[in-house]
């Protein structure tokens, strides 16, 4: 049994220790979040943080967790007011979107350590592959997440996804049957 921190809350998995830690919160703990994409640490699509540390999902074991502190794309914040999350929305940095929690989370783990990050360092924290080229408005984005944390800027926040309480408890008028 591997037994560690998972979004704040302590876990323990009742699953082989050798078992890639992707798939035990893909399949164990429902976080769909983690994306597999490769399975061989290339593209970040499956990209957490470890200990603050932006790691490969798919390359850490559950075993290799044990006793450690792990954050998915889910807890970043919950209500998506993170600075990268808010910098991705505002900079149209989301194409499919297959490829976005991998590029904010290593993007997190970088303004964490460097809120002020060159062309340079931001390609050499955030290896991620975007099949859909987005990397120009990923750049922007992450540049304006630095902005926002160092207090140089402010993003309108986006909305919460779903339908608003209000908008869910209006009826519908019926349909006329022609």
């Amino acid at each position: 049994m591997s037994r560690f921190t998972l979004n704040d809350r302590p876990v323990a998995f009742r699953m082989d220790p050798q078992t890639p830690l992707l798939w035990g919160l893909r399949s164990a703990a429902n976080l769909t979040g983690t994306k597999f994409g490769c399975g061989a640490g290339d593209c970040g699509a499956c990209m957490v943080l470890i200990d603050g540390e932006a790691i490969r999902s798919c390359l850490v074991s559950l075993g290799e967790v044990e006793g450690r502190s792990v954050t998915t794309i889910e807890a970043l914040s919950r209500d998506r007011s993170h600075p990268v999350q808010q910098a991705f929305v505002a900079e149209g940095a989301i194409q499919c979107g297959f490829c976005t929690p991998g590029f904010v989370i290593a993007a997190a783990a970088l303004l964490g350590r460097n809120a002020d990050p060159s062309a340079a360092e931001i390609g050499e924290a955030l290896p991620n592959l975007c099949r859909c080229g987005a990397y120009p408005r990923i750049l922007r984005a992450v540049r304006r997440a630095g902005r926002v944390i160092r207090g140089e800027e402010t993003i309108a926040a986006a909305p919460a996804p779903g339908i608003s309480a209000e908008d869910a408890a209006r009826s519908v008028p019926a349909m006329d049957a022609d």
